[in-house]
């Protein structure tokens, strides 16, 4: 079992940016997949975007591509997702989830940090 711990999250101008971590613990395996995945107020939770464990390869939903980057440090076993050009649409709950396989499906991963706040005004 893995488990995940986020950075807090935050308040940003529309137009800025945040990067968000989350420290991971616990047994993982190379092929293990991470995500990024959000949450905002009366939405269901919904795909950011996910990084192989091992081998880096990434996928983005289509709203954050270009804005967002997620990256891993294995040698810290931390996860990152560096948010540029936020809108006040990307206000919500981040969390992060490991799992098994790499998919845009929450019920795909099987560990859950705890999520984080972060609020974009306007």
């Amino acid at each position: 079992q893995v488990h995940l711990v986020e950075s807090v999250g935050g308040l940003v101008q529309a137009g800025g940016s945040l990067r968000l971590s989350c420290a991971t613990s616990g047994r993982t395996f190379s092929r293990d997949a991470l995500g990024w995945f959000s949450q905002a107020l009366w939405k269901e939770r919904e795909f950011v975007a996910h990084i192989l464990w091992n081998g880096g390869a990434t996928h983005y939903a289509d709203s954050v591509k270009g804005r967002f980057t997620i990256s891993r440090d294995n040698a810290e076993n931390t996860l990152y997702l560096q948010m540029n050009s936020l809108q006040p649409e990307d206000t919500a709950i981040y969390y992060c989830a490991a799992g098994p396989i790499a998919t845009t499906n929450p019920l795909g991963f099987v560990s859950w940090g705890q999520g984080t706040a972060v609020t974009v005004f306007s």
